[in-house]
């Protein structure tokens, strides 16, 4: 005679993802504009003919927003929660790698989210 199982049911499980950055702790997603993934470095550091030199317009650190002009003259408006903003002043000399959304600042490694 064969009993009968038990079977559970399986609730689901909902999560609301809030990264840390916005509690004014370290970043805690990989987001584009969040923390920089070691990936991330990796591919940015291997592809050295997509970084873009621009110097730094202005800043916004309570938004996080920055605005940098290529030395074409083309403007690059970005996002970033772990703290470019902070560490920039006008007239700053950047790196961006559109394609893996890296921003080298002194050879700190920002994420950004292009806006």
């Amino acid at each position: 005679m064969s009993t009968s199982r038990n079977r559970l049911e399986t609730t689901p499980v909902r999560q609301d993802t809030v990264c840390m950055c916005v509690h004014g702790r370290a970043c805690s997603s990989f987001a584009p504009g969040h923390a920089v993934h070691l990936i991330q470095a990796r591919l940015a550091s291997a592809t050295p003919g997509e970084w873009v030199d621009a110097i730094v317009t202005s800043t916004d650190a309570s938004e996080g927003s920055l605005l940098l002009h290529t030395l074409a003259g083309a403007p690059v408006a970005l996002w970033s929660g772990a703290g470019a903003a902070d560490h920039l002043a006008a007239g700053t000399p950047v790196a961006f790698h559109p394609r893996y959304h890296a921003l080298s600042v002194g050879g700190r490694l920002f994420n950004c989210l292009a806006l």
